[in-house]
């Protein structure tokens, strides 16, 4: 998306004032940055993927004067090293790494912002540490259950057939019937050219589905050597062991977080991560406010997409003003 067409609503572009690289085991080092007000109210912003990274974009959805904005790329994703590991990359670790970042930037708690995966991680996080989360922003949920999974590799060539027949190209007809092991084969493969073919289709093939409207120089970013390695490797690895998570595991866990405010942001027309799950979350989570975007697929930049999530961390800035004056009289 280039800055000509990018949605209004967007706060001004802003510079990191603090980054770093936190080691978190022997193996990976993870790429963190604080923009906005260091004496605001933390967010954190989880990225989708798994294994998409950051964009300076991400962190405008955010008012700069009013929240300490952290943002941070997980395990084998972005500028975090090595890229596209999926060695001691698993669902309990980014929770732990979560964890580690709060405690080395010095935070109590914080608003947890994700979309797609980065609802999945967002959820997981909250569940397993209520006490560090203030409230929720999630949008295009996706849990990560058998279904979804399915969905991703068969379904949405029902309403992208061209993205998926390239999908299926590299992979020989007998394979097909199980395409994710005939993927894995290929992207964990100790065969270097073998393993980027395989990751810059898996990598396209999501590109081509994100948005409502075509955006080819999406799908041409999501080809990129060092985008695609990650999201093609990450994305597989994390689908064949089911996110790392027992059967309905997120859903179960709702009630340590039911009693925190949340905000669900869901495109009418998302085919990545369709509008069935968040409306499963939100059956679950009654408390939680849902928008439904009408002209809206994936892709969190889509005008009306962008919209609702600066409202709703708007809304969120609101209340926590309106709670300190009451608490002040």
């Amino acid at each position: 998306m280039t800055a000509t067409n990018l949605p209004a609503c967007l706060f001004p572009p802003i510079e990191p004032y603090r980054s770093g690289m936190l080691p978190v085991d022997e193996l990976h080092t993870l790429y963190w940055e604080e923009c906005g007000n260091p004496q605001g109210e933390p967010v954190l912003f989880l990225h989708g993927g798994p294994g998409s990274g950051l964009s300076p974009l991400h962190r405008r959805f955010f008012d700069p004067a009013h929240y300490r904005i952290v943002l941070f790329e997980q395990r084998g994703a972005g500028r975090s090293t090595p890229l596209g590991e999926v060695r001691n990359n698993t669902t309990p670790l980014l929770v732990a790494d979560i964890e580690q970042l709060r405690e080395q930037l010095g935070i109590g708690q914080w608003l947890v912002f994700g979309g797609s995966w980065g609802s999945t991680l967002a959820l997981a996080y909250g569940q397993a540490h209520p006490a560090r989360c203030t409230g929720f922003v999630l949008r295009g949920i996706f849990l990560c259950t058998p279904a979804e999974i399915d969905w991703f590799l068969h379904g949405m060539g029902w309403f992208f057939p061209q993205a998926r027949a390239e999908f299926l190209a590299p992979i020989p007809e007998p394979e097909r019937s199980d395409l994710l092991s005939a993927y894995a084969r290929r992207l964990f493969s100790d065969d270097a050219a073998l393993s980027a073919q395989a990751a810059r289709a898996w990598s396209r093939y999501e590109a081509a589905c994100l948005h409502l409207l075509p955006h080819p120089e999406t799908v041409e970013e999501f080809g990129a050597d060092a985008v695609s390695l990650a999201v093609g490797r990450l994305e597989a690895h994390y689908f064949v062991h089911r996110g790392f998570f027992s059967e309905e595991q997120l859903l179960r866990g709702l009630p340590r977080i039911r009693h925190l405010p949340a905000a669900i942001i869901q495109g009418r027309y998302d085919v990545v991560c369709p509008p069935a799950t968040a409306y499963r979350l939100q059956q679950a989570w009654p408390e939680a406010r849902m928008t439904m975007v009408e002209d809206a697929g994936h892709a969190a930049l889509e005008p009306g997409t962008a919209a609702a999530l600066v409202a709703a961390t708007e809304q969120f800035k609101t209340d926590r003003l309106r709670t300190g004056l009451a608490r002040a009289a």
